[in-house]
């Protein structure tokens, strides 16, 4: 039987989880500084006095929204890559990566393409937990690879994360659908031909 004080602390911890998850779409959507704690305390259905029950600092937000995104893009990488039919693994985590949802869904897709060029304006704490992530990301990535865990599937995987943000980025900024795919399209044909 759960007493008060443990229904109040889940109710602290999902409303926590709450803030966190609607943060770690806020940033993506419109970057670091695009979301005021009031806004994203609303959006989450919850005061903006509240804010501090839950956080130390709005950089102490930002990491562990930073954190949250990173490991939903690392866990859906992983996932697809796993459900992939033996050596197709690769073609289908670059695909699903360089794919028109994920050029679309910025909000929902990978935080670094969507706040790289962001991340060396932010607190120590930020940049240690997208570091983490992308760390684990390059991980991912390089499991595919046929010679997995030597220096030059390492090497290979950081060329290959970097192509593939890089390509989902260019995508994303340019105003000619045409160019835009053909981008999405040209990276995926480099990086993992069928």
């Amino acid at each position: 039987m759960k007493t008060s004080g443990s229904s109040g602390t889940n109710r602290k911890q999902a409303s926590h989880d709450r803030i966190v998850e609607v943060t770690s779409r806020a940033i993506r959507r419109g970057g670091y500084d695009g979301t005021g704690i009031a806004d994203l305390m609303k959006s989450a259905g919850l005061t903006h006095g509240g804010f501090y029950a839950h956080f130390a600092s709005r950089e102490a937000l930002l990491a562990e929204a930073a954190d949250h995104a990173g490991a939903e893009a690392v866990s859906l990488a992983a996932g697809i890559a796993n459900a992939a039919p033996p050596g197709q693994e690769l073609h289908a985590l670059v695909s699903a990566y360089l794919s028109e949802a994920h050029r679309i869904g910025v909000e929902v897709g990978c935080p670094v393409a969507a706040l790289g060029s962001e991340m060396p304006r932010q607190a120590p704490e930020v940049r240690r937990a997208a570091t983490r992530r992308i760390k684990e990301m390059i991980d991912v990535v390089a499991r595919q690879s046929q010679g997995w865990g030597t220096p030059a599937a390492h090497e290979e995987a950081l060329a290959t994360l970097s192509t593939m943000v890089g390509a989902l980025i260019l995508s994303r900024a340019v105003d000619d659908a045409s160019l835009s795919d053909g981008l999405l399209k040209a990276a995926v044909k480099h990086l993992a031909p069928e």
